[in-house]
């Protein structure tokens, strides 16, 4: 006789999960408490879906924070295994320009979780849509819409904390606190960083991007862009990190980062091209010999005495290393991802509850961390993988 297994949420890690289930052992339900499932999938996609990056797997696992905790996930399946997966369900993908693996062009996200649903639905996967989580019976059976259900294995997916409107609201963190299960609470992660401009500035450059710079905080360094916005800045280049920002948030009420605006260079290249630029104005030397833009001068400016602008030295250290201060995280439901959820210590290896034997947590409900461009959904698939082959095993 089979055994049963209830899958409650049906985002990333919860479809891939069922995916490799095998399903002449099991019976699978996925439960989902919205009318469809996948919606914070669809989310993703709208800023360019980048299912998973194409670095190499020992540095992509670098890019996770705590490294160890993910590691096996990971390494079981990779970003390579992803891809060949996704090819055999008819979404063949390709590298872009950013290193990031994207399906093939016309390939929408809808497309995408079609044929991930036909796929699951072959198999025989069962979808009760609009059943929501509510809690545990006294003898640890899982409530849903108000009835108990009995399985011999319940896996919970419930996802983070931001982007409401998918259902990945968090609400659930309050039912597993309230049963004795460790938790952390919710955090923005991915998301804009506010810091106090000077008004004169933000009216003149509030849109503007930064681009082609580096931003280091603590130990970490990362290249790309970002906007200006009135609340702070937000992109790639300060995505990446928030865990070092959070860190310096927690312990200072503040973060300091550093902005190198001329990545490329060093601060000797600097200094000799202001010293023996044909230019007289320091403002023209900044735009003609190092193409230095508008809102990066004015930056420069508002935090420099006149003194200092006009000396060579002391402008190049700026240029090379610009700070900001950071006085706090955006907001949570504008977030792109969460940390914070399931304490990773209520948890062992194969992501079962010390407290609630066969019952497990994955996905972005368990806190860890991870920057933008493929990485998170990488991750949950990886879980969902992981968590299948291990069920698989029990006899």
């Amino acid at each position: 006789m089979k055994k049963t297994i209830s899958i409650i949420g049906g985002g990333p890690s919860s479809l891939i999960l069922a995916s490799f289930l095998n399903t002449e052992k099991f019976d699978i339900t996925i439960y989902e408490k919205n009318k469809t499932a996948g919606r914070k999938f669809l989310v993703a996609g709208k800023g360019g879906f980048n299912l998973t990056h194409s670095e190499p797997i020992s540095e992509l696992i670098k890019r996770y924070t705590p490294q160890h905790f993910l590691k096996n996930s990971l390494l079981s399946f990779t970003n390579d295994d992803f891809r060949k997966w996704l090819n055999t369900i008819e979404i063949p993908t390709y590298i872009g320009s950013s290193k990031r693996i994207y399906p093939k062009e016309g390939i929408k996200p809808i497309t995408v979780l079609n044929n991930i649903l036909n796929h699951l639905k072959e198999r025989g996967i069962i979808f009760k849509y609009e059943h929501t989580f509510m809690g545990w019976t006294p003898n640890n059976h899982t409530i849903i819409n108000n009835i108990a259900v009995s399985s011999d294995y319940t896996v919970f997916s419930l996802g983070g904390g931001s982007w409401k409107i998918t259902g990945s609201d968090g609400t659930w963190l309050e039912t597993f606190q309230q049963k004795g299960i460790d938790t952390v609470p919710f955090k923005a992660s991915n998301c804009a960083f506010k810091i106090d401009w000077n008004s004169d500035f933000i009216k003149k450059n509030e849109g503007n991007p930064l681009k082609n710079i580096a931003i280091s905080c603590a130990d970490k360094r990362q290249k790309g862009e970002v906007v200006i916005t009135n609340f702070g800045i937000e992109g790639n280049a300060i995505y990446a990190l928030s865990p070092q920002i959070r860190q310096q948030l927690k312990m200072q009420k503040k973060a300091i980062i550093f902005i190198d605006f001329k990545p490329t260079l060093s601060i000797e290249s600097i200094t000799a091209k202001i010293k023996k630029s044909g230019f007289k104005n320091t403002t023209q030397i900044l735009k003609k010999e190092l193409k230095i833009n508008n809102s990066q001068i004015d930056l420069l400016k508002i935090h420099l005495s006149k003194e200092d602008y006009l000396n060579s030295e002391v402008l190049s250290n700026n240029i090379k290393k610009f700070p900001l201060e950071i006085t706090d995280l955006g907001i949570l439901n504008e977030a792109i991802s969460t940390v914070g959820g399931i304490d990773l210590k209520a948890v062992d290896t194969h992501f079962q509850l010390h407290k609630i034997p066969n019952q497990y947590c994955i996905g972005e409900m368990l806190n860890w961390d991870a920057p933008t461009g493929g990485y998170l959904i990488q991750a949950c698939a990886s879980n969902g993988f992981l968590l299948a082959k291990h069920l698989n095993k029990i006899d």
